[in-house]
């Protein structure tokens, strides 16, 4: 048997979804490799870079538009986001999972995408809560981001939930293990699939 194409699972939702924790976990636990984005925005305390985000300046992040070398970009809450090409092309050759966290606008950029290597690899998936009220409570629980910035959030959330009919698959989170369950069952029912698989 040939090596099988590996899987680029991308997965979108709003702040306090938990989308960003899945991710997390999955690469924790061997499942998948995290692509790692980059952004313009401060880093938050506790936060390495080349770990959690690549952090750019505005002029660098454009010099890397303008070269090509982003897979998707998107200005989102005001600084700019992108996932380099060189992190996620290269490892699906290689029959490599790679997971992405990505904004719904990021998300659309990949579905675009004309590579056949990318159309053939992607897996698609949003994350939401139940409702707003529980999204609410997420955001507020943090303790990290000002009334200001939650109620920004919380606005740019609800707008981004009307998307989930764009993906092929969706969660409603419940509990943690729950979603984490129903959310690498998908990873390894695709690994299955016939189409992904190598000649014998």
């Amino acid at each position: 048997m040939g090596v099988r194409s590996g899987i680029l699972y991308l997965v979108s939702g709003p702040s306090g979804s938990g989308k960003s924790t899945l991710c997390r976990r999955l690469e924790a636990e061997g499942e998948a490799e995290f692509s790692v984005s980059c952004t313009t925005r401060p880093p938050r305390e506790g936060e390495v870079n080349g770990r959690d985000y690549h952090f750019l300046d505005r002029d660098e992040f454009r010099q890397r538009v303008d070269a090509g070398e982003f897979l998707e970009h998107a200005v989102v809450h005001g600084n700019f986001y992108g996932t380099l090409r060189s992190e996620v092309v290269d490892r699906l050759s290689q029959g490599r999972d790679v997971v992405m966290d990505i904004d719904v606008q990021g998300a659309a950029q990949v579905r675009s995408i004309e590579d056949t290597a990318i159309q053939t690899a992607l897996v698609d998936l949003f994350v939401m809560p139940p409702d707003e009220r529980e999204l609410e409570a997420r955001l507020t629980g943090r303790g990290t981001d000002s009334k200001d910035v939650i109620a920004l959030r919380l606005r740019n959330a609800i707008k981004e939930m009307a998307h989930w009919p764009d993906y092929s698959y969706r969660l409603i989170s419940a509990t943690r293990e729950e979603d984490y369950s129903r959310f690498k069952a998908l990873l390894v029912a695709e690994r299955m699939r016939v189409s992904r698989l190598g000649e014998s």
